[in-house]
């Protein structure tokens, strides 16, 4: 199991402001998903892998009405509760396969504006549950990981906006990433889950034999440092000493990470450049922080 972070090594990424911009990103990337979903012209068409744009549509619905159960603080049970049994044992390397089937197995619903309307319901509830919460109390997260609250509103709006990117491909629609909303993935999600302790969210990947240190930089983020390998896994502020560099806009970093596009690709275009004194031991790095 990867060790959490030392105390004190990074000041916390959660801000008013962060915090604001979060649920702005919820509310404006679930409509426009919404939206998208309602108008896709063939819902069986395919989105990414083997999923539909239904199926996607479905999962991405899902969490959302889960994610009314998780910030309830267990006051309300889990609306999709057949992945109960996988939240404890889930990696990064397993949750496609495990948890995800268990929940499009479980979870049937697949016409585009009962979802649509399925989906603007959950959202709500999470934006309205959350309004005068704490944004920075932390919540029991996949793998044993915890995750703090504005993280957790974070990763819901990357997950429309990545699927969002899914389903405008496979109908031929236009998709936007903004990068405000792209960087709360870094700051909120990433930062932070790292910060709180990544459980065994990393175990099934191959574990670098010495820790190997990235520095990000992004006019969109705070610069931070990640340190993963020789089961360590810790975040430091930005300024130290680094392996490799990476300077990154976020809706490509977002891209990249789950495999939507190449990093080759990115680089051409922009959006990603990597320096610094071994910048080959980004490959290792990324193969062990690998997005499902």
């Amino acid at each position: 199991m990867v060790r959490a972070r030392p105390r004190g090594e990074a000041a916390t990424r959660v801000t008013p402001e962060r915090w604001r911009q979060a649920r702005r990103a919820v509310l404006d990337a679930g409509e426009r998903f919404a939206a998208l979903v309602e108008s896709a012209p063939d819902p069986a068409a395919r989105a990414v892998g083997r999923w539909s744009v239904a199926e996607t549509a479905a999962h991405v619905t899902a969490i959302a009405l889960n994610n009314t159960a998780v910030v309830a603080g267990g006051t309300k049970p889990f609306p999709v509760p057949e992945v109960r049994p996988h939240l404890v044992a889930t990696t990064l390397a397993t949750l496609s396969g495990g948890m995800n089937t268990a929940q499009l197995a479980a979870f049937t619903e697949r016409d585009p504006r009962r979802l649509a309307a399925r989906l603007r319901e959950a959202l709500a509830e999470v934006l309205a549950t959350t309004e005068h919460a704490d944004p920075t109390t932390a919540l029991p997260w996949l793998g044993g990981s915890r995750l703090p609250l504005a993280g957790l509103l974070a990763h819901l709006a990357n997950e429309l906006l990545v699927h969002g990117w899914d389903v405008a491909r496979a109908a031929g629609a236009r998709w936007e990433l903004p990068e405000e909303q792209a960087a709360l993935f870094v700051d909120l999600f990433l930062v932070e889950l790292t910060r709180h302790g990544v459980g065994r969210l990393l175990d099934d990947y191959p574990d670098p034999p010495r820790p190997i240190a990235v520095g990000f930089h992004s006019t969109r983020t705070e610069p931070v440092t990640l340190v993963v390998g020789a089961g360590v896994a810790r975040v430091e502020e930005g300024g130290g000493p680094c392996d490799a560099h990476l300077r990154f806009r976020p809706s490509a970093l977002d891209l990249v990470l789950f495999h939507r596009i190449g990093p080759v690709r990115a680089a051409l275009t922009g959006g990603l450049l990597v320096a610094g004194r071994r910048p080959w031991l980004l490959g290792p790095f990324l193969r062990k922080v690998r997005m499902p």
